[in-house]
């Protein structure tokens, strides 16, 4: 039960779908139909109403739209089937609507048959308001692998470094996302005058936003491409040197993970990310393994970083073969397997209920 189909879910729920039977619940936005998926678009209650209905074996819910997740719940337990809470953040938000929402959001970390988490960051988070119940299982967040490692030709390449500003550079620096501040584009434009790096540099950001006007008069090397569509991307990782996703934690965010660095580093690409991306605490982005990682919203460690791997092409190449490799490893199904396993634990498994 989720409210959209992200394009980025599309393939993993086929294959949980595939293995276990499911159907999916989406209140917001069910997207184009995918074959061997049942997908049902409907309002929060309707999501709620048709967990109970008795159709089905198990329900499994996000933990977003409150009257979705709430009522899918106590829609299970009058069923008596079993629960499942999937969760991506790793920590609370400071909010008043978040306040009145806290006791019974614990009360469903605590007496979920099973909970399904983006990686162990928000396990760590569960497991703290969960105790020693267990029953906790990463399901971790993937990209189509196949689709972001593809090996871009050499043509394509060089169009994209050329659209970015980086074909006559040493280095280049990307960003991919929203121009935000939560995403901490300033920190980033500020690390980047601390990096002093010269023409021999260049940082081109991706995305649009209220910060894309305050980007664009930066000068000094700095390049706003605009919102880049999905197809664009490979190429476009594969032209740049390094991916920087420096957000920040606020009163109502903080990153939960992060797709463009499973993307980026498919490519070869070594990341750059701030302790508060969930890729980072989670443990794909490793300081010194496949990329590099600061404090968040301190501009000159990251400036700091920025001039490390200018000065050696061979640490961008040793940091990039790494991350290819790891990110290898996070795949659609790699996710489903983890669903799968909390669906077990909760005993609502395909195989659990033909027994």
């Amino acid at each position: 039960m989720v409210g959209t189909v992200s394009p980025y879910r599309r393939e993993a729920f086929r294959l949980l779908a595939d293995a276990e039977h499911v159907e999916v619940i989406a209140w917001k936005d069910a997207g184009p139909p995918i074959a061997g998926l049942t997908v049902h678009r409907t309002t929060e209650v309707g999501a709620a109403r048709l967990a109970g209905s008795g159709r089905y074996r198990a329900v499994i819910s996000a933990r977003n739209g409150r009257a979705a997740l709430l009522g899918s719940y106590l829609a299970a337990r009058a069923r008596g089937v079993p629960f499942v809470l999937w969760v991506g953040i790793w920590t609370d938000p400071h909010t008043a609507a978040h306040a009145l929402s806290v006791i019974p959001i614990r009360h469903l970390y605590r007496h979920a048959d099973a909970v399904a988490t983006y990686g162990r960051h928000v396990s760590r988070y569960v497991e703290g308001h969960r105790g020693a119940r267990g029953g906790v299982f990463v399901a971790p967040q993937a990209v189509d692998v196949e689709y972001f490692g593809a090996a871009v030709p050499s043509e394509r390449r060089s169009r994209a470094r050329r659209r970015a500003g980086g074909d006559d550079v040493e280095l280049l620096v990307l960003f991919v996302g929203r121009l935000e501040s939560e995403k901490g584009v300033r920190v980033l434009l500020e690390a980047w005058r601390h990096a002093d790096l010269g023409r021999s540099a260049r940082l081109a950001l991706a995305g649009a936003g209220p910060l894309g006007v305050e980007a664009e008069r930066a000068g000094g090397g700095v390049r706003v491409l605009g919102y880049v569509d999905c197809a664009e991307l490979p190429a476009l990782y594969a032209a740049a040197d390094v991916l920087v996703l420096p957000s920040v934690r606020t009163a109502t965010f903080t990153e939960p993970w992060g797709l463009v660095t499973n993307e980026a580093m498919l490519q070869r690409t070594p990341v750059i990310a701030s302790d508060a991306v969930g890729a980072a605490a989670g443990g794909l982005v490793r300081d010194g393994r496949n990329g590099l990682v600061f404090l968040a919203g301190d501009s000159v460690a990251l400036g700091a970083r920025l001039q490390a791997l200018s000065r050696s092409p061979e640490l961008r190449r040793r940091l990039g073969a790494a991350a290819r490799e790891d990110a290898s490893e996070l795949t659609p199904a790699a996710w489903a397997e983890g669903m799968r396993r909390a669906l077990t634990h909760a005993g609502g498994s395909r195989k659990e209920t033909s027994c």
